[in-house]
């Protein structure tokens, strides 16, 4: 156990490690942020920032040596430095090797028996036509690596599309994801810790628009609540052979014929804001507990309807008015440029 009181590190500047150095200075611990930007939204709160790149494994063994554990908030970060920090990192880079490429991550899914898209590995031209063949159209090419929020993704519908998508992504090694007719998108959110016990929350359902999470719903109605039940015994399987430490997140389609995973994040999720005021343990705490092996919170709702909506770009500037807002809890990301597709903030609506 590493108690209050104790250093947390984490690897990453984002409003996700923002929101973990709130969690965890609420429990007493002191937090450290790790980042190669020059003011990102979690320096403001962490008690000290280092600015220095991913990669500089010098750097990283400095900043290590002055935590007692160190954890990170997204999965874009070169595995080969962070392996130098050992079981000091958790989750450790086994989490990451497996969701930064979308090949392996689909491959892992299966093998473990979770429910896919079909999908073909896009390395040459010559495989742009297969997956057409195998898959048929409409369907989307992605790029293997380094995509989110709908980036480095293209959609074809018809041959004359084909390598015009490879080409907006850079010909960069992708694959060939067939579309999904799905009646609604949610998530799974899986806290685990290295005993294997486990806690889950409320399934949220999610809406997007191109590619961007707007807003998260909980309870998810009919049809996602039918299909609850198989989603969480898959998406505890994931986590549990992945020797996952901490909270990650199985995003799923509700299809007719039961829930398809689309990714895998091994970190707090976007679709797990809610939780901040509407679970009796927030996703950021709870992250907290299981990298510290500290006792599991409970993941219960403290009202029967919670909604999320992030703000994007420009929208932040309604600010004042959702301060104004009665049941509304206003989240500020401290960005200093609101940039269109930008999230800047969420509000969470407790009902």
């Amino acid at each position: 156990m590493i108690p209050p009181g104790s250093t947390i590190g984490i690897i990453g500047g984002g409003q996700l490690g923002r929101m973990l150095c709130q969690a965890a200075s609420q429990l007493g611990y002191k937090v450290n942020v790790y980042a190669p930007d020059p003011d990102p939204p979690a320096a403001s709160v962490a008690s000290l920032y280092v600015c220095a790149d991913y990669g500089n494994t010098d750097a990283l063994a400095a900043f290590a040596a002055d935590c007692d554990v160190v954890t990170y908030e997204f999965e874009n970060l070169p595995v080969d430095p962070l392996e130098t920090l050992g079981d000091q990192l958790q989750p450790t880079t086994a989490s990451l090797a497996i969701a930064q490429d979308r090949a392996h991550e689909k491959r892992f899914i299966e093998e473990q028996g979770g429910k896919v898209a079909g999908w073909h590995i896009i390395d040459s031209a010559d495989d742009l036509d297969a997956a057409a063949e195998q898959l048929g159209y409409p369907l989307v090419i992605k790029s293997r690596r380094l995509g989110y929020d709908g980036k480095g993704q293209a959609w074809v519908r018809e041959h004359a599309q084909l390598m015009d998508a490879w080409e907006a992504i850079d010909r960069e090694p992708a694959i060939a994801e067939a579309a999904v007719d799905f009646l609604a998108e949610f998530s799974i959110l899986v806290a685990r810790k290295a005993n294997d016990e486990m806690k889950v929350w409320n399934a949220p359902r999610n809406i997007h628009d191109g590619g961007i999470l707007r807003r998260s719903e909980v309870p998810a109605g009919h049809p996602v609540d039918q299909q609850v039940d198989e989603a969480v015994a898959i998406a505890c399987k994931l986590a549990s052979e992945m020797g996952h430490v901490g909270v990650m997140a199985v995003e799923f389609f509700a299809t007719e014929n039961g829930p398809l995973i689309n990714e895998i994040a091994p970190r707090v999720h976007n679709s797990g804001h809610w939780t901040i005021e509407g679970a009796l343990t927030s996703q950021f705490e709870q992250h907290v507990r299981c990298i510290c092996d500290l006792p599991l919170g409970d993941t219960g709702l403290v009202a029967p309807h919670v909604t999320m909506d992030n703000l994007i770009g420009s929208e932040v500037e309604s600010w004042e008015r959702l301060l104004g807002e009665e049941d509304a809890h206003l989240h500020l990301y401290g960005k200093r440029e609101a940039r269109p597709g930008r999230k800047m903030g969420h509000v969470t609506r407790l009902g």
